[in-house]
């Protein structure tokens, strides 16, 4: 063979084996060794690689989630790798909320009214992704002048606050009345109003009953001495005589000072003057000068005023707050800015089915007659301060059978959240679940930010993703 025949075979002995070699390195055979050797990460979802899961899965369409490659980088245009899909855990769930964004939860899952499922929540999910929260811009949160409030721990009290009258006290009145017919012949005491004291005249009676009386007794008295040498038995029945002569003068009211003069001068009186039996004020005047005065017939009402009562009207859910002996404080639209300090004597047993309050009887001393029967009081009691978990009450937001508070989460996160209250101070509440303390909520503008929430929950309730059939882990927010 010629040199160039030679040349021509070694050609195409070297261009065979180097056909050979890159078949080996590059051919399907090893194309298919290296897929098998490639480790899958995860499966991300064919229209949206935000939503992954570890195990083959299908979309809403029939559509095979993609396989996510160990060695493919974030610039290839595939997902990158999620930090737990080399070791997948199972997410634990606290509990289930209200699709709708209702403060209501369920410890299970279930289906609201309109057979919309509950939406759980799990236990690594962010305050931000809890139902109903919203993010407001700092600008917004100033244009709405937002304000928030700390939940502390406080000397909490709820004040019980009434209205009331004075009134007499009905153990310091007295009438004055006649056990015997008389006729008033000199009036004494002639307007309602005025004050008397104790065995001050009140007017001049005639009686023909107590001048037969008087007879009686000064016959008795003259006979007793006639017979002062008798036998004793007949002395001692004419001092029985004489004794019950003057009881029964006692008997129809006659004063002692008008039996001991009668005892003294032994003169009949044809005029008998009627005292008053206590010191007071005259609330009442029956009696006119001339009048025939009746036995039992009321002729003066006689109110002592050192100390007077206020009866108030308590609502019925505010009752279990009262009880005796508690101290209160009471204030007069006729002296503004001054108080009076009392205490309840009684708490009457029956309601007033019309209003739903309780009459509650306060005792206030009046030693300088300031304060008058059927002036309008205004009555405060305090109540025992306790320390309680409080918030203001301009945080809470009522709504039906469920009440909520906006709490601040920081960065403009604003979340809903359930609360129970207990008692009622002043301005604030007690909170007995749902907050802790040094947590914000918001007391100004809530109303507004709450509206953005509960729409936000019911936007978020609609779009919710129906998992791939078969895949029973939670894709949201991974």
């Amino acid at each position: 063979m010629n040199r160039s025949a030679v040349f021509l075979i070694l050609a195409a002995l070297i261009a065979g084996l180097a056909s050979g070699y890159w078949l080996a390195q590059f051919g399907p055979a090893s194309e298919s060794t290296a897929s098998a050797e490639r480790k899958i990460l995860y499966y991300r979802h064919p229209m949206n690689p935000s939503i992954i899961s570890p195990v083959p899965a299908k979309d809403e369409m029939g559509m095979d989630y993609v396989p996510v490659y160990e060695d493919q980088a974030p610039e290839t245009g595939q997902a990158e790798p999620h930090p737990s899909a080399e070791t997948p855990k199972k997410r634990r769930i606290l509990y289930y909320r209200n699709p709708m964004g209702l403060p209501d939860t369920s410890p299970v899952p279930k289906k609201d009214p309109m057979g919309m499922d509950y939406i759980p929540v799990y236990a690594d999910e962010e305050p931000s992704d809890a139902a109903g929260a919203v993010r407001i811009s700092p600008e917004k949160i100033q244009k709405l002048g937002v304000r928030t409030a700390a939940v502390e721990e406080r000397n909490l009290s709820r004040p019980v606050r009434a209205v009331g009258l004075i009134e007499a006290d009905e153990r310091r009145l007295h009438t004055v009345t006649l056990k015997f017919d008389g006729y008033i012949e000199k009036l004494r005491v002639n307007a309602t109003g005025q004050p008397v004291t104790k065995g001050q005249p009140l007017f001049d009676l005639y009686s023909p009953d107590l001048v037969s009386a008087q007879n009686d007794y000064l016959i008795a008295r003259n006979s007793r001495s006639k017979l002062k040498n008798a036998a004793p038995r007949i002395q001692a029945e004419m001092e029985n005589l004489v004794q019950s002569s003057l009881e029964r003068l006692r008997y129809w009211g006659v004063s002692e000072t008008e039996v001991r003069q009668l005892e003294q001068r032994g003169i009949v009186r044809r005029n008998l003057v009627i005292r008053s039996p206590i010191s007071g004020v005259v609330m009442e005047k029956m009696a006119i000068q001339g009048m025939r005065a009746a036995a039992g017939e009321p002729l003066f009402k006689i109110a002592d005023l050192s100390s007077v009562w206020v009866i108030a009207e308590v609502f019925e859910q505010e009752l279990g707050l009262i009880s005796s002996g508690q101290a209160v404080r009471v204030r007069l639209d006729a002296y503004p800015g001054r108080t009076f300090d009392g205490k309840i004597t009684f708490v009457y047993p029956a309601l007033d089915p019309e209003t739903r309050t309780a009459r509650v009887r306060i005792e206030l001393p009046n030693p300088q007659g300031l304060l008058k029967p059927m002036m309008y009081a205004h009555v405060e009691l305090a109540g025992t301060a306790r320390p309680a978990l409080a918030i203001p009450e301009s945080s809470v937001l009522r709504g039906g059978k469920h009440t909520r508070v906006l709490v601040d989460r920081g960065e403009g996160r604003f979340e809903p959240r359930a609360v129970r209250l207990g008692m009622r101070g002043d301005e604030w509440v007690e909170v007995l679940e749902g907050l802790r303390a040094g947590e914000r909520v918001v007391v100004r503008a809530n109303f507004l930010i709450d509206a953005e929430s509960n729409l936000k929950s019911a936007l978020e309730s609609f779009g919710e993703p129906e998992p791939p059939p078969g895949d029973h882990t939670d894709h949201r927010g991974m």
